[in-house]
């Protein structure tokens, strides 16, 4: 019984055996024939899962909203004040290239009061187009260094026109006080030594931000005009009320000088004619308008510049800046178009109706 039973677990064991080697071979020549199209399998297995990976990619991306990808552009808010400037500036620089362009195509128009009104034309031309300048830089550059080179042209050109104010009162006191030796070859050169002298300054003083004397590092030194810092602007406050003082002074004395001819014409002739006294009038009406316009325009400025900073509203800096620079618009209805050659030349290119060739007059009180 024993011996039956061994023989069965035999015939089990090596039919399992034959099985399993059977196995063996079939699968060892599965592999053999067939290694061309497991690979390609597994390749179309690989290529279907990297198209599936990059489609859900572009569905990913494709949802995303639009309003993360294209930004909407911040609008720049401008401000009106300095719209005002523009306009004022872009007024000036065309009123007085006019001044300019009469000077320098009228042959006649050589004297040194003519080079001086020219000078302060020039002066306040570049002021106009230094407000133009500015107004460019703040809006559409908006460079540190282009900041002070515009603010560096509008320093120079202001206070070259006020030097030329000065200028011009000194050239009419000498008229005056000196009316029998002005018009000589000395007061010719003197006049160009003032005004190389007078322009050197106004470039020196308009270096000044350029050259370090600004508060675009430390903005609690800023004054009222940024980025001119205080010390600077006290500086230029300062020059300015000594160089009213000093036109204020000389205006005086043309008053008082134009009261002695006046006087001593009337000792004369044993009395003083109408013409005389009205011309006389004339004259002295004449400065205090000049002088109550500049003082007017500018001191409010230069007094603000002193005791205001940074804290300060800016409309009070704009309020009291517009009259300072409305300033040179007014220059030339003073200095040049209510003189009569100047007057004369300016009919003449408008519409050519007058005699071109005239002769120079001598000055009268009335023209100071």
């Amino acid at each position: 019984m024993r011996s039956t039973w061994d023989a069965f677990l035999s015939l089990i064991y090596s039919s399992s055996s034959l099985d399993g080697r059977a196995m063996e071979k079939q699968a060892r020549s599965v592999v053999v024939i067939h290694p061309p199209a497991v690979a390609m399998s597994n390749l179309l297995q690989n290529t279907s899962s990297l198209l599936n990976w990059d489609v859900l990619e572009e569905r990913n991306t494709s949802s995303a909203p639009s309003w993360e990808l294209e930004p909407v552009p911040v609008p720049v808010i401008v401000n009106p004040w300095d719209v005002l400037l523009c306009v004022t500036g872009t007024l000036m620089s065309c009123e007085n290239a006019v001044v300019i362009a009469l000077i320098a195509y009228t042959p006649t128009l050589r004297a040194p009061m003519f080079v001086l009104i020219g000078s302060l034309a020039f002066a306040d031309l570049m002021a106009g187009l230094g407000l133009i300048l500015n107004f460019i830089v703040t809006y559409i550059i908006d460079s540190g260094f282009v900041t002070l080179l515009s603010t560096g042209l509008l320093i120079t050109a202001f206070s070259a026109s006020v030097l030329n104010i000065l200028a011009i009162t000194v050239d009419r006191y000498l008229s005056l006080y000196n009316a029998l030796t002005y018009h000589t070859e000395r007061t010719v050169t003197f006049t160009y030594v003032t005004l190389f002298l007078m322009w050197v300054i106004s470039a020196t003083l308009g270096l000044l931000p350029v050259l370090g004397w600004n508060c675009l590092e430390d903005e609690s030194t800023c004054s009222i005009c940024r980025p001119v810092n205080k010390n600077n602007a006290a500086a230029l406050a300062v020059s300015f009320l000594l160089i009213f003082a000093l036109i204020l002074q000389l205006y005086l004395q043309i008053c008082k000088i134009a009261f002695r001819h006046a006087q001593q014409i009337a000792v004369q002739r044993q009395f003083m004619t109408t013409s005389h006294s009205s011309s006389t009038t004339k004259g002295v009406s004449t400065l205090t308008t000049i002088l109550g316009t500049f003082a007017f325009c500018w001191i409010p400025l230069a007094m603000y510049s002193l005791v205001a900073d940074t804290r300060s509203p800016v409309i009070y800096t704009y309020v009291t800046a517009l009259p300072a620079i409305c300033h040179s618009i007014i220059n030339p209805m003073i200095y040049a178009f209510r003189n009569p050659e100047i007057l004369r030349s300016l009919r003449i290119a408008c519409c050519g109706c007058m005699p071109y060739s005239f002769s120079m007059r001598p000055r009268t009180p009335s023209d100071v």
